[in-house]
């Protein structure tokens, strides 16, 4: 198991053009790949504008266009590639999808968005995936030579019983592909990201697209990596760009041991029902 390995975050500009999202995101994989990063990520719905009108148009069962590219190019460049999330159809159905591939191009996980985002903000956002998606049911935890990686998909980082429940399950660090709005990233993006990465001592790393003010759905962007400590370690800020950053392992086990609070956990307590 490889102790040491480094992160690569894309943040990529998304258009209606499937073809040249793809070929973007194989671009700045290999960018990435040839600036010496070993796990790379992508950003939530990254191959289709983000609204409920294109998610039919663009959705793809497995494998489809968008999947086998991404095979080809984890294969390419010997990464572990978290693929963003996609459309995916499955019989009447359409998630949002992210799938984790390893070196060879095979896949090695796969996670369903589980909570759907709804809202209806006064004065703000109103949005609504279940009008079109199906949420997934599955606690995604994937094993990679650079350890435990949890997967969630943006509105998931609001639930911290799911990241409890991924840190439970050995993850060291959770994979978000993500894109809050221009509402609700300025006042919950970053405190969500550190405050999840605290609660269960692990790295956070959350991929968005960037910011394009003429796409009906506008990213707040400001990709991220935080460390277990809660100390932000890379923001990319708006733009197109890759953050970076090393990662090592130890830091999660030497954070859980100076401040046990995953042993101080009252699991004999803490057994919620919920109807």
């Amino acid at each position: 198991m490889i102790e040491k390995y480094k992160l690569a975050v894309v943040q990529m500009k998304v258009t209606d053009n499937k073809k040249e999202n793809i070929s973007k995101a194989k671009d700045m994989i290999r960018e990435a790949a040839q600036k010496g990063a070993n796990l790379v990520i992508l950003p939530e719905i990254f191959n289709s504008p983000y609204n409920n009108s294109s998610f039919p148009v663009y959705a793809e069962e497995f494998p489809g266009e968008t999947s086998l590219e991404m095979m080809k190019i984890a294969k390419e460049c010997s990464i572990v590639l978290v693929a963003g999330s996609i459309p995916e159809k499955e019989g009447d159905s359409i998630f949002n999808t992210c799938y984790v591939y390893n070196e060879s191009g095979e896949v090695i996980g796969r996670h369903r968005k589980i909570h759907l985002f709804d809202i209806n903000i006064k004065g703000g956002q109103y949005f609504k995936e279940s009008d079109v998606l199906t949420a997934g049911k599955d606690f995604t935890v994937v094993d990679t030579k650079f350890g435990k990686i949890g997967i969630a998909i943006c509105y998931d980082v609001r639930f911290p019983e799911y990241f409890r429940i991924l840190s439970e399950m050995g993850a060291e660090l959770v994979a978000l592909p993500a894109a809050f709005n221009m509402t609700t990233g300025p006042a919950h993006w970053e405190i969500s990201l550190r405050m999840r990465a605290v609660d269960n001592q692990i790295y956070m790393a959350a991929a968005s697209p960037a910011r394009d003010e003429s796409q009906s759905y506008v990213s707040y962007a400001n990709s991220m990596i935080v460390d277990p400590w809660g100390k932000v370690l890379e923001n990319a800020d708006t733009d197109e760009k890759i953050i970076y950053s090393d990662i090592d392992r130890k830091r999660v086990y030497e954070i859980r041991e100076q401040l046990p609070l995953l042993k101080h956990l009252r699991k004999d307590l803490y057994k919620l029902k919920y109807k």
